[in-house]
């Protein structure tokens, strides 16, 4: 289940990630509120996976998975598009989360 939690955990950072982005500054009042819930969402799931969850690898695929995920969809969202140095090393985070989630004997699924 800590995994379910994660998945909900990094989708709630996300939204909220994009939703701070789109709030300018906290300036406007629909995109701010979704940042705060997100966040709140984000951290209680988060608590949830630390339950299960080595606190190490969770928060590596957190915010790996987190990164990836707002360079991509701010690269659409946003125009927001990554150089080559940029695209090398999100190549590499995603790799890293592979690794540990294929390789590692810390990871309990």
């Amino acid at each position: 289940m800590g995994y379910w939690y994660l998945a909900v955990a990094i989708c709630a950072e996300v939204i909220a990630t994009l939703a701070l982005k789109a709030s300018d500054g906290f300036s406007h009042p629909a995109s701010s509120t979704i940042c705060v819930i997100g966040y709140a969402i984000a951290f209680y799931f988060l608590s949830l996976v630390l339950k299960t969850v080595p606190v190490g690898i969770a928060y590596g695929i957190w915010a790996g998975m987190g990164i990836l995920l707002i360079a991509l969809i701010s690269a659409v969202i946003y125009k927001q598009i990554p150089d080559l140095p940029a695209i090398i090393g999100l190549c590499l985070i995603f790799s890293g989360v592979v690794v540990i989630n294929v390789f590692s004997k810390t990871v309990s699924h």
